[in-house]
C-alpha cells in the first residue's frame, strides 16, 4: 500500500469511526433569534465531521411561563434517553437552571455549558461531568468609551425586556456602573408599545443601555427604527449586535465565540477526556461598531481613531 493510498484509509477508518459519535445541542430560546444562531452556527461549523449533531429548542424565550419550560424539558430527556448522545452543549440559562442542575448533576453524560450570563454560581458548576464558557459584557470597555464622549456622564438608563437573563444582566451592569461613579437605572417592556414608550422617557437620562428585544414578542423593527430616528437626543450603547439599528455605538459579544468552543471541548470529550479535566472560561472577544446615521442625528463627536476601528452598521 502507498504512503497516499495508506493515508486515505486512515482518513476513512477515522471519519467512520467519528460519524458513530452522537452529540445534541439542547437551546434555551428558538431558531431564528440572533444570539441562539450564532451559537448554533459556531457549534455546526466545528463539529462538522466529528458526529452527528441533533438540536433541540426549548423555547423560552418567547415562551416565559414555567410550566412551558418544564414541559419542553421532558421532551429534551426524552430525546437524550433515545438518542444516547455521547456529549451534550447546552446554551443560555433555561437549559442549565431546568434541564442539567436537577437531572443530570455528576451523571455519567458530559455535558458542556456556554452563554451562562456573568456567573455560574447559582448552578453550582461546575461538576463532574460538565464545564463550559461564561457569558460576560465588555461593559468595562464600554464605560471607558462613554467617559471619553461624555466626560461629565452620571446617569443612565438600561430598557430591556422582561425576561430572566436580561435582570441578571442588569443586576452586574449596576455594580460594575457604581464603581465608575455612575448611576444605572433600569426600565422593562412587556411588549413594542411599553419599549416605545419607555425610550421616550429615556431621553432625560445622560445615555440609554439598549438591552435585549428578544421576548417582546409584537417587535416591529421598521417601526422601532422611525421611532430612534425621531426620538434620539442622548447616546445610547448596547452589547447585541441585533440591536445596533437602535444604537449610536455597540461592543458587542459574538455568539460563534461560545458555540465553537462548546464544540471544541465536545471534541476533546469525544476523544476520551472528562469535562473535569476542563476549566471553565469565560469569552474574550467583542466587536466595535458605530451608526453614522444616528451619531449625525444627534451630532455627537466620536473620537476618531475609535470610529475609524469600528465596524459601521448601515441600514438595509
Amino acid at each position: 500500500m502507498t504512503k497516499i493510498s495508506l493515508l486515505i484509509f486512515l482518513l476513512a477508518v477515522s471519519n467512520a469511526v467519528y460519524s458513530q459519535n452522537k452529540c445534541l445541542y439542547v437551546a434555551s430560546y428558538h431558531q431564528g433569534y440572533e444570539w441562539n444562531d450564532g451559537i448554533q452556527r459556531g457549534i455546526e461549523k466545528t463539529l462538522s465531521g466529528y458526529c452527528q449533531l441533533k438540536t433541540f429548542y426549548l423555547d423560552a424565550k418567547r415562551n416565559k411561563n414555567e410550566e412551558w419550560v418544564l414541559w419542553k424539558v421532558k421532551q429534551a430527556i426524552k430525546l437524550i434517553n433515545e438518542y444516547k448522545p455521547d456529549v451534550v452543549i447546552v446554551s443560555d440559562d433555561k437549559a442549565s437552571r431546568y434541564l442539567v442542575m436537577p437531572h443530570y448533576k455528576n451523571n455519567d453524560l458530559p455535558f458542556v455549558f456556554c452563554g451562562l450570563n456573568w456567573s455560574m454560581d447559582e448552578y453550582g458548576y461546575p461538576y463532574e461531568n460538565v464545564t463550559g464558557m461564561v457569558e460576560v459584557a465588555p461593559i468595562k470597555p464600554l464605560i471607558k468609551q462613554l467617559k471619553v464622549i461624555r466626560a461629565k456622564v452620571k446617569k443612565g438608563v438600561f430598557i430591556s425586556s422582561d425576561v430572566l437573563s436580561e435582570h441578571k444582566d442588569y443586576k452586574h451592569y449596576k455594580k460594575v456602573f457604581a464603581k465608575n461613579g455612575i448611576r444605572l437605572d433600569a426600565m422593562y417592556a412587556h411588549n413594542f408599545k411599553q419599549w416605545i414608550a419607555l425610550y421616550k422617557k429615556a431621553q432625560k437620562y445622560d445615555f440609554v443601555f439598549i438591552g435585549n428585544n428578544a421576548g417582546i414578542n409584537d417587535w416591529y423593527k421598521p417601526e422601532a427604527e422611525r421611532i430612534v430616528h425621531k426620538y434620539t437626543k442622548k447616546i445610547s450603547v448596547t452589547t447585541y449586535k441585533w440591536m445596533l439599528p437602535y444604537v449610536v455605538l455597540g461592543l458587542t459579544k459574538i455568539p460563534e465565540e461560545q458555540g465553537e468552543w462548546a464544540a471544541q471541548v465536545a471534541i476533546s470529550v469525544l476523544k476520551g477526556m472528562s469535562p473535569s479535566q476542563i476549566p471553565v472560561v469565560y469569552n474574550r472577544r467583542w466587536d466595535m461598531w458605530v451608526n453614522p446615521a444616528l451619531i449625525s442625528k444627534i451630532k455627537l463627536k466620536i473620537p476618531y481613531v475609535f470610529f475609524m476601528r469600528a465596524k459601521h452598521y448601515k441600514s438595509k
